[in-house]
């Protein structure tokens, strides 16, 4: 507790309380900032964060995890469900920054549009990749992701394996305008899919 002058009415001072946090809330702040990081994995160096809204979406962000390693980028994957788990991605989006995350690739099925609360959340690059869900063979998802309103951009890819890959492409772009090491890897990349000769079968 602690007491501040305050001004009134004809320049009389008056005496105002003002509570003050005691360490004991602040240690229980602390307390739950360290719980809720330990709900997901961080990598350390990780320069990108693949989020998925369910673990049913990890057979096709698994091609977004192996084309970011292929070019050497450093990531990390979690499933956080914006909606059934809105204060951990609160979290994981309020820290990325200060962890050393420079982009978002988010996934997600049906209207639930991970990307979108995500991109609210932080002012990160936010790519989205829609999923293909139970019905509407991802239409929902991608309307959900390419429609978002203007004022918090989402850059929206398509829906299953394609844009999964081509996510993991376009955060190597984005990081290589900083990064000559992932530059080149990206040049490289480019290079090596235009020397590809593709022969057709004999027959």
């Amino acid at each position: 507790m602690a007491r501040y002058p305050a001004w009134g009415s004809r320049s009389r001072i008056r005496w105002c309380t003002i509570r003050l946090s005691s360490p004991v809330a602040a240690k229980n702040r602390m307390a739950v900032e360290m719980s809720m990081s330990d709900q997901y994995k961080t990598v350390d160096g990780a320069q990108v964060g693949v989020l998925m809204g369910s673990v049913s979406d990890w057979p096709t962000m698994k091609k977004t995890s192996d084309t970011l390693t292929r070019l050497g980028i450093a990531h990390e994957c979690n499933v956080i469900s914006a909606h059934r788990a809105p204060r951990r991605l609160e979290h994981y989006c309020s820290t990325a920054e200060q962890r050393g995350l420079k982009v978002l690739i988010c996934a997600a099925g049906g209207a639930a549009h991970l990307a979108g609360v995500a991109a609210a959340l932080t002012h990160l690059p936010v790519l989205a990749c829609p999923m293909k869900g139970w019905a509407t063979d991802g239409l929902d998802s991608l309307l959900s992701m390419a429609q978002m309103p203007k004022g918090i951009p989402v850059a929206t890819f398509a829906v299953g394996s394609h844009g999964a890959i081509n996510a993991g492409l376009f955060a190597a772009s984005i990081l290589g305008l900083s990064d000559d090491t992932v530059k080149k890897a990206w040049l490289d990349f480019r290079a090596d899919q235009s020397a590809a000769v593709h022969e057709l079968p004999d027959g």
